[in-house]
């Protein structure tokens, strides 16, 4: 594998900054692997065709394209005129589109990005809880404990994230009003306990922590609310709280 220059490429619609890029041969067939800055597109607008655990599938022109979300439950199948913006993230293991309700929450993410040791599925799970407002605070105010709370997050990745971010986000909108459920027919409890509980699991909490709060969510489902988004964001909850 060898390394070249910086490469750019424009067209009317693009402009593509990639660092650098590797050309790995296999076979007959050359391919090139870019890594660097590679952001394509700021936003989609259109179909939700699919909500899973870990993603949402949303299909423009024709075309499907699987999006990585913090909490997937905030779609549904079906809905149509959906904006959602976009981070384009590019490795060697290949291309992943990442999604988000708006673009302060986008820009979030992609400040968490900057920070040394948060790579895009801790950068998630750190979004997946809905206070966006409390996370800022706790950067403010120095609170390392708050920020190992979030899967993949040790006590270096916290301070680092203190020292890289205090003081530098307090310009981002974070109103969490946008983060809550659709107002859509909520599925069956059992169907939506259980999408909550892996959708927890993709976003990196261990099986043994899930579990020490499924008995929660349980009785919560039976008490205040029993879709899915619901019981994910008590879930995460729980689990800041361990």
């Amino acid at each position: 594998m060898r390394e070249l220059p910086v490469v750019w490429a424009t067209s009317t619609q693009l402009i593509l900054h990639v660092r650098t890029c590797n050309v790995v041969q296999f076979s007959k067939q050359t391919y090139v692997l870019f890594k660097g800055v590679f952001s394509v597109y700021e936003y989609f607008l259109g179909q939700v065709t699919d909500v899973t655990p870990g993603y949402v599938v949303i299909e423009v022109s024709g075309i499907g394209y699987k999006v990585l979300t913090a909490n997937p439950y905030r779609y549904q199948v079906g809905q149509t005129d959906v904006k959602m913006y976009i981070h384009q993230a590019v490795s060697d293991n290949g291309m992943s589109l990442f999604g988000f309700f708006d673009a302060d929450e986008k820009a979030l993410f992609e400040k968490l990005l900057g920070v040394s040791g948060i790579g895009p599925k801790s950068a998630l799970a750190i979004l997946a809880n809905n206070d966006h407002a409390g996370l800022i605070q706790a950067i403010n105010q120095e609170n390392a404990t708050y920020l190992t709370s979030f899967p993949g997050v040790g006590k270096k990745t916290a301070q680092q994230i203190v020292l890289d971010l205090k003081g530098k986000l307090n310009d981002l909108n974070v109103d969490v009003t946008g983060q809550t459920a659709l107002d859509v027919e909520a599925p069956a409890v059992d169907g939506a306990l259980a999408d909550a509980l892996a959708a927890l699991e993709a976003l990196g909490y261990s099986k043994a922590d899930v579990k020490k709060v499924t008995k929660k969510l349980e009785t919560f489902s039976q008490t205040h609310a029993s879709d899915t988004n619901a019981l994910l964001s008590e879930g995460l909850r729980l689990l800041m709280k361990k």
